[in-house]
């Protein structure tokens, strides 16, 4: 029942919180959208031109001008006063209903046949800031999905052994690129979505992309036994999928 009431109040929540942000847009700051897309232009300025000091400028500049708008926005307060009341909740009710833990005894002559789990380290993680990239000699593949939030991801593909059948690649990235190196004997699938940036996917080039979903794949892709199923987000950035 707790839990059911539990899922209603998050529902309840986030409707809230998507109202008081159409209002807030609509009757109290409508400046925000034009903040926004301001400071995301800045962004994206800033690293195209990464190499200058114009660039750096723009590029913090357009970090601390988005920063500053969501921090000043009425729905990111209701929704850090309605983090703080959840967790109050939560906790007056663990003390009223504490949780009990007992013994359970089952006689059972049968052997038990529990699964053993193997867990591996994998190749990354979730960070928010820097750059993340494959080791430079050979290592062992292990599927990829990771959220990270400013900063660059490079896999490249020619220096590990590929399972048969499909390898799956999930990136998510607020800000920075994400560049893919695959083998000329593979086949790929790309879905990638965009709110700002490039995407270039070995002979498909998309030099201006503005709030954008595509997908693409090889032709042998559906038949091919050993291949590579693409996932990126980015909300601004470039894409690159190019072959080695």
């Amino acid at each position: 029942m707790f839990k059911n009431a539990k899922n209603d109040y998050l529902n309840w929540l986030v409707i809230l919180g998507a109202f008081i942000l159409v209002l807030e847009i609509l009757f109290f700051n409508r400046g925000l959208i034009f903040s926004l897309f301001i400071s995301v232009g800045m962004i994206y300025l800033g690293r195209k031109k990464a190499g200058r000091k114009r660039g750096k400028l723009l590029f913090f500049g357009g970090i601390i001008f988005f920063l500053l708008s969501i921090l000043n926005m009425m729905t990111f307060k209701f929704l850090l006063i309605a983090i703080l009341l959840h967790f109050f909740i939560q906790f007056i009710h663990s003390k009223r209903n504490p949780k009990k833990f007992a013994p359970d005894i089952v006689k059972n002559e049968q052997p038990n046949h529990e699964e053993t789990m193997i867990k591996n380290k994998p190749l990354f993680e979730n960070i928010f800031f820097g750059q993340q990239k494959t080791p430079f000699g050979v290592y062992e593949w292990e599927d990829v999905n990771i959220q990270a939030g400013i900063g660059d991801t490079i896999i490249d593909l020619s220096y590990t052994m590929l399972p048969q059948g499909e390898t799956v690649i999930f990136i998510r990235n607020i800000i920075g690129n994400i560049q893919i190196l695959v083998p000329y004997e593979i086949e790929v699938s790309v879905h990638h979505s965009c709110v700002a940036g490039s995407a270039s996917v070995f002979n498909h080039h998309q030099s201006k992309i503005f709030n954008q979903v595509y997908y693409l794949k090889t032709p042998g892709y559906d038949q091919a036994e050993q291949k590579v199923k693409i996932f990126t987000s980015l909300m601004v950035g470039n894409l690159e999928v190019s072959r080695i």
